[in-house]
C-alpha cells in the first residue's frame, strides 16, 4: 500500500490521487491554496454574495451547525465579522456529547442567534445504522444524510436561500479542489454525502429487513434531499466559508476558545493535543476504527497529515504518532454493538467485506486484543443515556 511521500495518507483514502512522485492530491491542493488562490478576489466574491441576501429575507442565511470547531467558527465569523442574522440549524444525530452541548449553549447565547434543533426518531436511526453498516461498512448514513438534507429542507421551507457551511472538502479530499468554488448541491450530496443510498432506497431496504414491523415513511422525510430542480427554483445557494477565507483550523480554534469559551474534549484514538477534533459524537472512536480496518489509516493519520501539509509537523513526527494511536479498538465499540445488536465477530465479518484494496485484512484476534487504554471521562454516562 502506497503512502504519500509528503504526508502520511495512504492510497486507500477516498478520492485522493497520487502523482508520479507519490504525492497525494490533497497535499497539492493545500499548496495551491497557499500559493495561488487570489484570496482578495475571493473576499470580494463573498461580499457580493452576502449583498444579494442581507436584509432581503427573515434571516440572511442558514448556518448548518453541529457545535464542533468548524461550524462554530463559521457562525462566529458571519455574526461578528460579517454582521449577518442567521438561522442556526442543527441535525442532532442522537449521539451528541456533554461538552458539545455545553459549547452550543454558550455559543448561541453569546452570539444571540436563533437556534433550531432537530433530533430524529432513535428507533428508526438504529435501523438505519445497521443497514448502512451492512451495505456500506459505514453506520453513519443517517448523520451524513441528515446534516446535508435537513438544513436545506429548512432553508426551502422558510425561504432563506443562502446557506453558509464551514470547512470545504478540498482541505482533505479530492472530490473538489481549490481551483473553483465548492457548493452544496445534488451532485456534491451524491458524491460525498449519501454513500450511494438515498432516503427512498433506505425506506425500501428497512421495510424489506423488517417485514413484520410497521415502518412510517414520514420518519424518513427529514432525510430526503431536494431535487436540483427544486434547489434551482428556490434559488438555493449552499456555499462554504472556506471558499472565501484561507481555512486554518488551529488558528480558528484559538479564536472560538477565546471569544466563545469553546472547550475541547478527549476523543478516542487520537492524541490529546487534538482536543478540538470530532468532539461531537459518542461514536467517533468506532467510526475511526472502522476506517482503519477498511482503509488502513485512522483519525490520527488524517490529523497529522493536515499539520504536515501546513508545515507544523515533520513527516517523521507524524508517522510516530500514527503508529502510537491509529488502529486501537475503542471502548465505545461495546456500546455500539449493543445498540445494533451484533456480536464482535459479526461486526468484523461485516467490515471485512468492505476492505478497500490494497489494504490487507487483519486477524480478528489481533484487532480484539489491540485495545486502547484511554477512555474519555464521560464514557461512564454513555450507556445511561439510552
Amino acid at each position: 500500500m502506497k503512502i504519500c511521500s509528503k504526508c502520511v495518507t495512504p492510497e486507500t483514502a477516498e478520492s485522493l490521487i497520487f502523482d508520479e512522485n507519490n504525492t497525494c492530491s490533497a497535499c497539492k491542493q493545500i499548496s495551491f491554496k497557499n500559493e495561488k488562490v487570489d484570496w482578495a478576489d475571493r473576499k470580494v466574491q463573498f461580499e457580493n454574495l452576502i449583498a444579494k441576501h442581507k436584509n432581503k429575507f427573515d434571516y440572511d442565511c442558514v448556518v448548518p451547525f453541529s457545535g464542533g470547531k468548524d461550524s462554530t467558527f463559521a457562525l462566529w465569523y458571519i455574526v461578528k465579522i460579517k454582521n449577518l442574522k442567521p438561522l442556526v440549524v442543527r441535525f442532532d444525530h442522537n449521539f451528541l456529547r456533554e461538552t458539545v452541548q455545553k459549547n452550543t449553549e454558550k455559543t448561541i447565547t453569546k452570539l444571540g442567534v436563533d437556534f433550531l434543533n432537530f433530533k430524529p426518531n432513535f428507533n428508526i436511526v438504529k435501523k438505519m445504522m445497521f443497514e448502512s453498516l451492512f451495505r456500506r461498512g459505514d453506520f453513519c448514513w443517517h448523520c451524513h444524510v441528515g446534516v446535508n438534507a435537513f438544513p436545506i429542507r429548512i432553508a426551502i421551507e422558510k425561504n432563506i436561500p443562502l446557506l453558509i457551511y464551514g470547512e470545504p472538502s478540498a482541505e482533505y479530499g479530492s472530490f473538489y479542489n481549490y481551483n473553483n468554488l465548492e457548493f452544496q448541491d445534488v451532485e456534491r450530496f451524491n458524491k460525498t454525502g449519501n454513500l450511494g443510498i438515498n432516503a427512498e432506497d433506505m425506506i425500501g431496504m428497512i421495510k424489506q429487513r423488517y417485514p413484520n414491523e410497521k415502518i412510517d415513511e414520514r420518519d424518513f422525510k427529514p432525510f430526503i434531499y431536494p431535487s436540483q430542480k427544486e434547489l434551482n427554483e428556490k434559488n438555493i445557494v449552499g456555499t462554504y466559508l472556506g471558499n472565501y477565507i484561507p481555512w486554518d483550523v488551529k488558528e480558528q480554534v484559538k479564536i472560538i476558545k477565546k471569544e466563545l469559551n469553546w472547550e475541547g474534549d478527549e476523543v478516542e484514538g487520537i492524541p490529546e493535543e487534538y482536543d478540538y477534533e470530532k468532539i461531537e459524537c459518542y461514536m467517533q472512536g468506532v467510526r475511526d476504527y472502522i476506517k482503519f480496518i477498511k482503509r488502513g489509516f485512522g483519525r490520527t493519520s488524517h490529523l497529522v497529515s493536515i499539520d504536515i501539509r501546513n508545515n507544523r509537523m515533520s513527516r517523521e513526527q507524524g508517522m510516530k504518532l500514527v503508529k502510537e494511536y491509529d488502529g486501537k479498538r475503542p471502548k465505545s465499540l461495546d456500546f455500539f454493538l449493543g445498540l445494533v445488536k451484533m456480536t464482535e465477530h459479526e461486526f468484523y465479518n461485516t467490515i471485512f467485506t468492505h476492505i478497500v484494496e490494497p489494504n490487507q485484512k487483519l486477524e480478528k484476534d489481533y484487532l480484539i486484543k489491540n485495545t486502547t487504554n484511554k477512555v474519555p471521562k464521560d464514557f461512564i454516562n454513555w450507556e445511561k443515556k439510552f
